[in-house]
């Protein structure tokens, strides 16, 4: 052995015990991924609980919008009783760090009691914030709640953007992002993750919602040509999904040239259906949702095979809150997030209500118009305007 190898040893001895751990932990949650064969049928319960959580910042302020309008197009079915709307507290960042935790233990015991969730924006700490070192919220519900796919439509019908991201939502960067390993004062590690059976999961959702909806091409965007293990296997295996249904084009693009295209006015007509790991779907989609307005504007599924959670796709906004701002909040994210909330649970005539209304205020008659200030629209009235259209 070198002399350098004898002065490194002792570091790597010790970081290759914390990669011991978190390999056990990954084969553990690989096996146990393959045991829900089924997704839950909305359509069956007696009935359905709606979670509501208001998050951080300009959560609470956004989410009440959306919850106020999904009471009134559930009125009915909440006075019958199939339908309960449940307001779960706890899942502030002051509490988390009280805890110690991302999620609360009593507050994760609530969210399993439901079966959809809607989640506003919550803050994750970072590094120079002066808060201690707990994993996102975000994450750790969808690995709680094994929350595989998140999905995010952007359409803006005049450009000829029809697009649908199917993101996987537990694995890539994401899946151990808290956990690398500080080897010595000059090296840190993190880990990538990609098994079968989570890429098969996503992979074929994608696919199975492109042969539904009419659509005939899906782009796996990857950086296999340089991340070659993790983004091989990716994309390798989403192209055999993909063998399963002829009557879709596949095509796979590198994540920097997708990044490009999407600007580019006459190629980015031709996508429809995109798969991606976690940390590029949660760039590029961030990137389409500009086209549509910005990411409040967006909002995101987060669909697994027993509970789904749904959400806008920008953060907690600290400085609206701290400018005084929050009662201008934009609530469409959370308004299609309700959209799509309201389809997955089989209340697709109420979904499409609710989406037109959108169309309406937003993009055609447009008489109350969010500004982030005092010159425009309070989140509250432009909620108001979003029920009267409905």
């Amino acid at each position: 052995m070198s002399d350098n190898a004898r002065k490194y040893d002792s570091a790597v001895e010790s970081a290759v015990e914390k990669y011991r751990a978190l390999l056990y932990e990954q084969l553990e949650r690989a096996d146990e991924i393959k045991k829900i064969k089924d997704f839950t049928d909305h359509t069956a319960l007696e009935k359905t609980v709606i979670g509501v959580c208001g998050g951080d910042g300009i959560g609470p302020t956004i989410t009440a919008a959306a919850e106020s309008v999904l009471r009134t197009l559930l009125s009915d079915e909440i006075a019958a009783g199939t339908v309960e709307l449940r307001n779960i507290e706890g899942l502030t960042i002051e509490n988390r760090v009280a805890c110690g935790k991302a999620i609360p233990d009593d507050v994760l015991d609530e969210l399993k009691k439901c079966h959809v969730i809607l989640k506003g924006p919550t803050t994750t700490p970072h590094a120079g914030d002066g808060l201690p070192n707990i994993e996102s919220a975000n994450v750790m519900m969808r690995k709680k709640l094994d929350l595989f796919a998140n999905v995010r439509p952007v359409k803006v019908p005049d450009q000829g953007i029809d697009w649908t991201f199917f993101r996987e939502n537990t694995e890539g960067g994401y899946a151990v992002g808290s956990r690398g390993v500080n080897v010595n004062d000059d090296l840190a590690l993190d880990f990538v993750v990609t098994t079968t059976e989570g890429t098969e999961r996503i992979a074929r959702l994608a696919y199975e919602f492109a042969r539904k909806n009419g659509k005939k091409r899906v782009s796996i965007v990857t950086k296999a040509n340089v991340i070659k293990t993790t983004d091989g296997k990716f994309l390798n295996i989403c192209k055999r999904i993909g063998e399963e249904y002829p009557e879709i084009v596949t095509d796979e693009w590198f994540i920097d040239i997708m990044t490009a295209k999407l600007v580019d006015e006459k190629r980015r007509r031709d996508f429809e259906v995109f798969i991606l790991p976690n940390l590029y779907g949660d760039i590029i989609t961030d990137e389409a949702a500009e086209f549509q307005g910005g990411v409040g504007t967006a909002g995101s599924a987060n669909i697994g095979k027993r509970y789904a959670m749904f959400e806008a796709i920008h953060g907690s906004a600290p400085r609206m809150v701290a400018e005084g701002r929050a009662k201008y909040a934009d609530p469409c994210s959370m308004l299609r997030a309700a959209v799509m909330l309201l389809s997955h649970i089989g209340r697709q005539e109420k979904a499409d209500r609710l989406a037109r209304a959108l169309d309406i205020c937003t993009q055609t008659e447009k008489r109350l118009v969010i500004t982030g200030r005092d010159t425009g629209a309070t989140c509250e009235e432009f909620a108001a305007y979003v029920a009267e259209k409905l």
